[in-house]
């Protein structure tokens, strides 16, 4: 009896599938909700009066609660100690808590002269609210890589996670098309968080129907579990002890680094440096996540059948100091140019996750994952925390090259040479490529398994 219910889950393709549908859906909610204000940098500062300063401020935001007060580490702890429901629930729920208070921050009109710890009131309840937000989807994305590999073990892996995160990049095209729309039809920058607080509600209520379904893949394979010792603290010294897991991790935050922080500014680039208008700058930036749709889940079934993990992602970190430094260069200024260099970002940032995440179940074992999976998103979150600011601090220091007005208005504008900012990105793609040599070098020694394929032959 125990088989039959089994082939109706875990091993029906029409179950598994479906389970990563729906968690998949709820993480597109968050990513809308993450990339949201990107496309609306120049109506802060129009409407709020932000500098690129406190844009910064408010994007590094992500990071504070997961970096500085180790809530990441403390969820996936979480996550191997108390399991997949408990901590989905919690983390989606905190993902529309912390968006509620950025709604509102956003949507009220405070005085100028309203300060918190010398940061103005709304920027900074804003960022708390962002803060609290990360800390949710954070949570949220370790929970899914932790319940695909329950899944797909064995199976689609790659594929499976290469599916998830396009999905999750629909959430990240839909923030860069469509904010700077809505906010325009709505006349006000708050419109798109609100839509954004609708859709996460509606994947907070689709994480609690996985729940019925996890808990019967639970019952499933209650005759299938061999005996494992559970989940310890000290398991986090094991982890830590394993240099894969460092090369991976480092890896990670370099890469993402020259990506996500870059989707922040990307709209603010193509107004400054290739003068498309406000209203249309989010559709170049917005045709990465769409090239991700379709080239991840391909990457990833490449790594299912063929392997070569390893390689995949020194091919991808390449790709993405090419990009970097094409932005970089001022005479590269023709839109045309600005579509070709997003088409072979989406490229380098679909070969390294489709072969990144997959090839950590190779590494740490299954009993610690959740652990290891919040240490390198804690990790990455460094890098989406101090980048921004990192980056708004350099153009609001060395970047100003004048100001213009607004077509139609009486608001005056900095304009920015970003050639420094995307200098900077070239590097961590650097850096990136010697990580990816280092873990290559480190699998050919203890023999991970990363250059073979995942689905195991019958």
């Amino acid at each position: 009896m125990v088989e039959e219910i089994n082939k109706t889950l875990r091993e029906s393709k029409t179950a598994r599938w479906f389970a990563l549908g729906v968690v998949a859906f709820t993480m597109l909610t968050g990513y809308f909700l993450t990339d949201v204000m990107s496309p609306l940098k120049p109506l802060l500062e129009q409407e709020k009066g932000w500098s690129s300063t406190e844009y910064g401020i408010f994007t590094s935001a992500y990071g504070w609660f997961n970096v500085f007060l180790l809530m990441l580490i403390l969820g996936g702890m979480i996550l191997d100690k108390m399991g997949i429901r408990f901590t989905g629930i919690g983390a989606t729920f905190l993902m529309v808590i912390g968006t509620s208070i950025k709604y509102y921050a956003i949507s009220t009109n405070f005085s100028e002269a309203s300060t918190i710890i010398g940061i103005k009131t709304q920027v900074m309840l804003a960022a708390l609210g962002y803060a609290l937000f990360g800390v949710g989807v954070e949570i949220s994305g370790i929970t899914v890589s932790k319940i695909i590999v329950k899944w797909f073990k064995g199976k689609e892996l790659a594929l499976a996670m290469g599916l998830e995160m396009a999905t999750a990049r629909l959430g990240t095209l839909l923030a860069m098309a469509i904010s700077v729309p809505v906010a325009k039809y709505f006349k006000t920058v708050s419109a798109p968080i609100l839509l954004c607080l609708i859709l996460l509600i509606i994947g907070f209520l689709s994480f609690i129907i996985y729940t019925f379904m996890d808990k019967k893949l639970d019952i499933s394979l209650e005759g299938q579990k061999q005996e494992e010792e559970p989940f310890r603290f000290s398991d986090i010294f094991e982890i830590i002890k394993n240099r894969g897991f460092w090369y991976i991790a480092i890896l990670c935050v370099l890469f993402y680094s020259a990506v996500f922080p870059f989707l922040k500014y990307a709209a603010d680039l193509m107004v400054n440096k290739f003068g498309i208008k406000e209203e249309y700058a989010g559709l170049i930036p917005s045709m990465l996540p769409l090239g991700t749709l379709f080239l991840t889940p391909f990457f990833g079934n490449l790594y299912d059948r063929k392997g070569k993990g390893a390689t995949i992602m020194i091919l991808g970190s390449l790709l993405i100091i090419l990009v970097h430094t094409i932005f970089s260069i001022p005479a590269f200024n023709h839109w045309i140019i600005a579509i070709f260099a997003v088409v072979i970002l989406g490229i380098g940032f679909s070969l390294v996750p489709s072969a990144m995440w997959p090839s950590v179940p190779k590494i740490i074992p299954e009993k610690q994952l959740g652990t290891a999976y919040a240490l390198i998103f804690w990790i990455q979150n460094w890098g989406l925390m101090g980048v921004p600011a990192l980056i708004g601090w350099i153009l609001d220091a060395f970047c100003i090259v004048g100001n213009r007005q607004i077509e139609g208005t009486q608001h005056v504008v900095p304009i920015y040479d970003y050639t420094l900012p995307m200098i900077t990105f070239a590097l961590f793609g650097l850096f990136a490529i010697l990580f990816a040599i280092l873990l290559k070098a480190e699998d050919k020694k203890k023999g991970y398994g990363l250059e073979l394929p995942n689905i195991k032959s019958k």
